[in-house]
């Protein structure tokens, strides 16, 4: 069996989401990142999730950022 070198490869959605919640503390400071109002009003994980799995536009803005934390944590662990 092949490793993938793509990080988003096996990542749930859910388990995505809830790492830029931790990283960001909380769905304001992820609503600061990506202006979308499932962020911005009333949020909640699984109303996140559901307009996440049904909006290509907002997911790939989502697993953009989530690419961008990994890399920022990397940056982190080396200094």
């Amino acid at each position: 069996m092949q490793n993938s070198k793509d990080p988003l490869h096996g990542k749930k959605l859910i388990d995505i989401l809830e790492e830029l919640i931790d990283f960001y503390q909380g769905f304001e400071g992820l609503a600061n990142q990506i202006q979308i109002r499932c962020f911005t009003h009333d949020p909640s994980i699984n109303s996140s999730l559901k307009f996440l799995r049904k909006t290509p536009w907002a997911r790939q803005k989502v697993e953009s950022l989530y690419l961008y934390v990994l890399r920022q944590k990397a940056k982190l662990n080396k200094g």
